[in-house]
């Protein structure tokens, strides 16, 4: 089973980082979802260089759920345009992914 990292950045003002990580796993889209706090993102938005502060979420996922995390995450996000970004795993200690595996699966 092929496991996916995914990044996702959220507003430090209010609780969205929190919403989307607890609802990620309890919906098991998400076996696991770090929030890594601290984050300072500069970007352009509507013609113009913005810098704020952010959380990124970092949640991992299998193939077979990474399509509907894809599609609840702007469901959820306060951002017009979230940023969500998926990377392979390439390679993952067998334990830790089979755990991964388990814990996205609906009992």
């Amino acid at each position: 089973m092929k496991a996916y990292v995914v990044l996702i950045t959220a507003p430090v003002k209010g609780d969205a980082a929190e919403k989307l990580a607890r609802a990620l796993v309890e919906e098991r889209l998400a076996a696991c979802v770090n929030r890594v706090p601290g984050l300072i993102s500069t970007y352009w938005w509507e013609g113009k260089i913005e810098e704020d502060r952010e959380e990124l979420l970092v949640a991992k996922t299998t193939e077979d759920r990474l399509e509907a995390l894809l599609k609840r995450v702007p469901e959820l996000h306060p951002y017009s345009v979230p940023e969500i970004l998926a990377l392979p795993v390439e390679q993952g200690h067998p334990p830790y992914l089979e755990w991964l595996v388990a814990s996205t699966r609906f009992s």
